[in-house]
């Protein structure tokens, strides 16, 4: 089945009191508009056109570094939702098969919500995803007989009898491709509002014969994003949802209610998260991995078996193998660890490559930045390298070397080496005592004369 989608997000969101365009404000470490176009992939559309007005540049942006292949087109003016997907018209002139409307600013809508409106669409030419809402407030109302949409009411368009409905429409539209541009051309503006409501097309496709249906979800599918309030809200659903689909997927939570996600976290079964953990965008977690608590991750991978944390950070570009250790107070970024590697506790790994088996000690650091540039250490495998050790990239350490405790490495260490760089320790016997007694006697006269 062939499927076009087109995503609505040219909305100012006045009431978001904010410069940046309300589809841009994140949610799981993501712009609102990912999470529409990451639902929108999901059903391996043959395309994807977002509609973009406000800020249409930052959205345009967004969308194509979500997708290169998404189009993206501008509503200007901004003459309501049925103008705005009039817009897509000439890029889907030659679409086949279904078109589903959706909206950058509704986050919450599954994939099986869409597929059963796909299959929904066998018995109605027009399907709409609607819901029961506990207080309807300002939604549109979906009026109908038995099973069959008769109409949708705006709410500013509606008799009291009608607002007294519950049963209201999500805004997100299923239809043949055709049909759909079909019937946008014939929507008049002759509303309360003035503009040009996509909702019309249902009492449109009815005109012609044909049938109009609802599919339905629960409300908090339907949550759409206005006010900060509300976005907090997004933000906290979509966590409770994480949360439930990782431990229906096998993976361990301690202290689920403490664990951040983002929405492209991936993590494999069996894998323990402790608690207060944060992953933030591109985190892969292998099946019989272990985040500890209070450890914040983002654009890394971690294989089977790789411990990590407590209170530990990974930054893109950083790799752990399996059974990688990664301990306390340690921060990785770009760079590979591979099998075996122990990073125990207080140290910095920074555009480097270190070798399977070698262990790195307590305070290590990759001194990878010159001020300008940026340098890579390579540390060969079954290493060791001492506690307190600077390694002043470009550098490397051989197969099997050593550093000495307490060493800067500013030369290549070759394979099975010992290398000591710290100046000589110099002992004078009991020369801390006598500098002790000329600092005190120094301290008491500097009192004696503020007295």
């Amino acid at each position: 089945m062939q499927v076009s989608v087109i995503v609505l997000a040219a909305g100012q969101g006045t009431r978001m009191n904010s410069d940046t365009p309300k589809v841009l404000h994140q949610v799981a470490a993501a712009p609102l508009l990912h999470h529409a176009l990451s639902l929108a992939q999901a059903l391996e559309p043959s395309r994807i056109v977002t509609i973009t007005g406000h800020g249409g540049e930052a959205v345009a942006a967004a969308a194509t570094a979500f997708n290169e292949a998404i189009e993206t087109v501008v509503q200007d003016p901004q003459l309501g939702t049925g103008h705005a997907v009039a817009q897509a018209a000439p890029l889907l002139a030659d679409a086949e098969g279904e078109a589903i409307v959706l909206y950058a600013d509704t986050p919450l809508i599954r994939e099986d919500t869409l597929r059963a409106m796909l299959e929904a669409r066998a018995k109605h030419a027009v399907v709409i995803l609607g819901f029961h809402a506990r207080d309807p407030g300002r939604y549109g109302r979906l009026l109908t007989k038995g099973d069959e949409l008769l109409a949708i009411r705006e709410f500013k368009d509606a008799t009291p009898e009608e607002r007294a409905i519950t049963l209201c429409n999500s805004g997100v539209i299923c239809a043949e491709a055709k049909l759909l541009f079909s019937l946008i051309a014939e929507v008049k503006n002759d509303n309360a509002a003035g503009e040009y409501y996509l909702t019309d097309i249902v009492e449109l496709a009815r005109k012609r014969g044909l049938s109009a249906g609802v599919v339905l979800c629960d409300e908090a599918e339907t949550l759409g994003v206005n006010t900060r309030q509300q976005l907090a809200e997004a933000e906290a659903a979509f966590q409770s949802r994480a949360r439930a689909d990782a431990l229906e997927n096998g993976v361990t939570l301690t202290a689920p209610e403490t664990v951040f996600f983002a929405l492209d976290t991936w993590i494999g079964r069996d894998a323990i998260i402790g608690p207060n953990v944060l992953f933030g965008p591109g985190v892969t977690v292998e099946s019989g991995a272990e985040i500890k608590g209070f450890c914040h991750l983002e654009g890394c991978h971690i294989s089977r078996g790789a411990t990590v944390g407590p209170f530990a950070r990974l930054r893109p570009g950083a790799e752990l193998a399996e059974d990688v250790h990664v301990g306390n107070f340690v921060e990785i970024k770009n760079a590979i660890l591979d099998e075996g590697v122990k990073v125990g506790h207080l140290t910095y790994l920074g555009d480097a490559h270190v070798g399977e088996f070698t262990n790195i000690g307590a305070g290590t650091v990759t001194c990878n930045y010159d001020g300008v540039m940026k340098h890579r250490t390579t540390i060969g495998k079954r290493a060791f390298i001492g506690s307190d050790t600077m390694l002043v990239a470009p550098v490397t350490v051989g197969d099997g070397a050593l550093t000495a405790s307490g060493s800067v490495i500013t030369e290549d260490v070759p394979a099975e080496a010992v290398a000591i760089a710290r100046a000589k320790q110099v002992t004078k016997p009991g020369l801390a005592t006598r500098m002790f007694e000329k600092l005190k006697s120094i301290k008491a006269a500097k009192a004696k004369g503020q007295s």
